[in-house]
This record gives structure tokens, C-alpha cells and sequence, in this order.
């Protein structure tokens, strides 16, 4: 049982995000590491985190059964009961903002409580259902945790914060666009309006491609700005060349499928390389 309820975290999405967490904080915090507070971020962000997408699997029951991915959880299984994951989801949530509040800042709390916002109410129950558009307010929520890291760690905000919340934010879109792609069909038969559903592939293609640009240019942004060095500039320059690489090819390819796919796969490597190279940063050239 404990098994089911720890899958209606998603811990493939609180493991993601626990990882930016601890990036946007090393970044913040230039070689000068509090350990107590690095800790207490990440453990209340992923708990509020963990909360929002319990509550999320609550909501998306009736479409989740109807897609081949989620159709196993254990909401739509039956195997646990709606109202004991809502007060699960709850519990996650309330006790990831006491420990922001006791350990971090009323800052940080007030950008857990924003993510939480965004992804259960302005994201999962409005703009998922109704636009094509739900993946932007979405991003704003993925984009929350290195947010949050830096900020605990910086103790406010700066050009920095907003870069490193730029690049999680326009990372997101090549990357659910791409899975928007290979799994079309799951979604236009849930009837989730994402954008390869509305506006057909090709735009989608070109959507991916400007995203993609978007993200290039905000990881670049951070270094010519002073808040990384040459060495991440080197790597994450090549990295993302190589990844728009790939998105020209997407602008004439015919197995969309299969070009969708090693977009995403491309998307997460790019991702722990950048993840891995500003929380490394202070200790290189």
C-alpha cells in the first residue's frame, strides 16, 4: 500500500525537481555551502511538490483512465480511495511549508506556496483542460524549484534568479511538446487540447525549434552576465547547438515519431548537464 501512495508523488517529477532544487542553490551559493539549509529547501519543496501532484492525480482521474500511461495509477485502479490521496496530498503540502518556514525564509514559502498554485489550480483544473496554452502556466510550476534554491540561498532575488528561472521555464516546452508529438493520439482521445492536438504537428515542430532557441540563448545569458564561468558557457553552448541541431532536422522530418522521441531524450540530458554544470560552477574556470 505505502507503494501506491508514494506513486501518486510521480517520483520520476520529484526527483527532477529535487535535482533543480539543489542546483539553483550550489549556483546561489558560490563554494559557501549551508549544508542545514540546503537540506530543509529541498526536503520542503519536494514535500509541497509531492503534495501538488498528489492532489493532481485527484483531479485528473476521469482523463487519466483514458490515457495508455496513466491508466495503471492507483486512483483509476481504485486501489487507494479519492478522499484518503486528498488528505495524503494535504499532509505532504502542510508539512513541506513548516519546514520552509522554520528553516528558510517566508520568501521561499511564498514561491513553494506560487508552484503549488500554479500547477494544482491554474495549470491541473483550469488551462490543462481548456487551451493549448495550459502548458505555459504549467512550466511557470516546473520552473519554481531552482527558483526557490537560488532564492533560499542568495536570501532574495537578482538577475540571477529570474535567468536560472527563465532557462527550467523555456526548457519545459521543447520538452512536453516533444511528448505532446509521440503520444498525440493518447492525448486527442482524453481530449486534453495540447498544442500538437489544436494546431497540428508541423506548427508544433516550429514551436519546438523556437523554444528550443529561447532556452540556447537564457543558458548563454547566464554566463554573460557573471553568474557562471567560461566552462559552462563552453559546455552548454555545444550542448544546446547540438539540441537545435535536432530541431532543424524535426522541420523536415517525415517519422515524427521518432525524431519527438530523441528530442525528449536530448531535452533530459541537456537538462542534468546544466544541472551538473551550475552546481559545480564556483569550483571551475
Amino acid at each position: 500500500m505505502l507503494k501506491n501512495y508514494y506513486q501518486l508523488t510521480k517520483p520520476g517529477v520529484l526527483y527532477g525537481n529535487a535535482l533543480t532544487t539543489v542546483a539553483g542553490f550550489l549556483l546561489a551559493s558560490r563554494g559557501d555551502i549551508k549544508t542545514g539549509l540546503l537540506l530543509a529547501t529541498t526536503a520542503g519543496s519536494t514535500l509541497i511538490i509531492a503534495s501538488a501532484c498528489v492532489i493532481n492525480n485527484y483531479l485528473d482521474q476521469d482523463i487519466d483512465k483514458l490515457m495508455s500511461r496513466t491508466k495503471d495509477r492507483p486512483l483509476v485502479t481504485g486501489i487507494i480511495k479519492p478522499l484518503h490521496a486528498l488528505m495524503f496530498g494535504l499532509l505532504l503540502g502542510s508539512v513541506g511549508v513548516v519546514l520552509l518556514a522554520l528553516y528558510t525564509s517566508w520568501l521561499v514559502v511564498a514561491i513553494g506556496v506560487v508552484g503549488f498554485i500554479d500547477y494544482v489550480f491554474l495549470y491541473g483544473a483550469l488551462s490543462k483542460r481548456r487551451s493549448m496554452h495550459g502548458t505555459l502556466v504549467g512550466s511557470v510550476s516546473g520552473a519554481i524549484p531552482i527558483l526557490a534554491g537560488y532564492v533560499a540561498a542568495a536570501g532574495g532575488f537578482d538577475l540571477g534568479a529570474w535567468l536560472v528561472f527563465a532557462v527550467l521555464f523555456l526548457w519545459q516546452m521543447p520538452e512536453f511538446y516533444s511528448i505532446s508529438i509521440y503520444r498525440r493520439k493518447e492525448y486527442k482521445a482524453a481530449g486534453v487540447p495540447v498544442i500538437s492536438v489544436v494546431k497540428g504537428i508541423d506548427i508544433t515542430k516550429r514551436h519546438i525549434f523556437a523554444y528550443t532557441l529561447a532556452f540556447v540563448t537564457a543558458t548563454i545569458a547566464l554566463a554573460a552576465f557573471g553568474y557562471a564561468g567560461y566552462t559552462y558557457w563552453i559546455v552548454m553552448t555545444l550542448l544546446g547547438i547540438y539540441w537545435l541541431n535536432h530541431g532543424v532536422k524535426g522541420l523536415t522530418a517525415v517519422d515524427n515519431d521518432a525524431w519527438s522521441r530523441k528530442m525528449f531524450r536530448i531535452s533530459l540530458i541537456v537538462l542534468l548537464a546544466f544541472c551538473f554544470m551550475i552546481s559545480v560552477d564556483a569550483w571551475l574556470p
